[in-house]
């Protein structure tokens, strides 16, 4: 399997912490089912798995996954830039590729959750444009909501941030960065558990800082700073993790090539996604916008380092 699962005996834990009751699951999913039915600027159907996805990752709140799918159809309306031309093998995308790696882990740890590692490739190179490495970001986890077919507790991010200096920051801007965090934080069925940035400078600690406005209170106490990867060991098992990162499951671009393979598998259903989203003029009352959802612009460059 791609990804493992848990199995039988664990999905008897996994289940608990999750809410998950097999004898009224079916019963929640027919409730989400029937609300987007009744809601006019939302899709009448969407795929049960992903809806499962959901349920699950709102621990089975019934109103928290109404407004998490909401949110979901909303933002793939109001942000093209992440959720349109969803190919991998564009020129946009396969320069993010060249630039970088990224990848989730195909083993659950002894949490039952899963490893997601991304590390830059290059250190002379001038900045990319953000939106299309959120894209690609966005399109994994689509392809995740399709295939994690149990449920699991949550993800650990681990970030090599070894070939990060101040001038790949000066041209981002902010709004692109609140963007990502939105999307993530408000539209996508994830339980972040865990981040953790290796080799990190004292610049890095500046970034993080300036981007932890855009996050949630309790993911920026869950955020752990690491100048090598001997302190990560500490966290997540050296067998959950490629080389790279001072584990022992082989190569990170293994399964980087893994992913850009299974995108490519995907890029059929990336175009008709495309059209599964809000309609934000059949929504009842006043429709949501960019600046309802993001507020106003800037830059990095603005910023100073005290």
């Amino acid at each position: 399997m791609f990804l493992e699962q848990a199995n039988e005996e664990q999905l008897v834990y996994v289940r608990q912490v999750l809410n998950e009751d097999v004898n009224t699951r079916d019963r929640d999913l027919q409730a989400i089912k029937d609300w987007l039915r009744k809601e006019p600027h939302l899709p009448d159907t969407w795929d049960e798995d992903a809806l499962l996805a959901f349920l699950r990752g709102c621990s089975f709140s019934l109103e928290k996954t109404k407004r998490k799918l909401d949110m979901y159809f909303t933002v793939r309306a109001v942000v093209p830039e992440f959720f349109t031309n969803r190919e991998v093998n564009s020129p946009d995308l396969q320069h993010i590729l060249r630039l970088g790696s990224v990848a989730i882990m195909p083993r659950l740890t002894p949490d039952f959750r899963r490893v997601c590692v991304a590390r830059a490739l290059a250190i002379d190179f001038d900045t990319p444009d953000l939106n299309h490495f959120f894209k690609l970001v966005f399109m994994i986890g689509d392809v995740r909501i399709k295939i994690e077919d149990v449920g699991i507790l949550g993800d650990i991010y681990v970030l090599d941030a070894s070939v990060a200096v101040f001038k790949h920051f000066t041209k981002v801007s902010p709004m692109a960065i609140k963007k990502f965090f939105v999307c993530v934080q408000e539209a996508y069925p994830v339980k972040v558990k865990e981040v953790h940035i290796i080799n990190a400078t004292p610049f890095v600690d500046f970034i993080i800082k300036q981007v932890s406005f855009f996050l949630k209170e309790k993911i920026r106490r869950r955020i752990m700073v690491h100048p090598t990867v001997d302190s990560l060991l500490e966290f997540v098992p050296r067998e959950m993790l490629p080389e790279e990162f001072g584990g022992t499951a082989g190569k990170m671009q293994k399964y980087s090539d893994q992913w850009i393979r299974m995108l490519q598998e995907y890029e059929p259903w990336f175009r008709e996604q495309e059209r599964v989203l809000a309609d934000e003029s059949k929504r009842p009352g006043p429709p949501k916008c960019h600046e309802d959802l993001f507020g106003l612009n800037g830059s990095f460059k603005q910023l100073a380092i005290d």
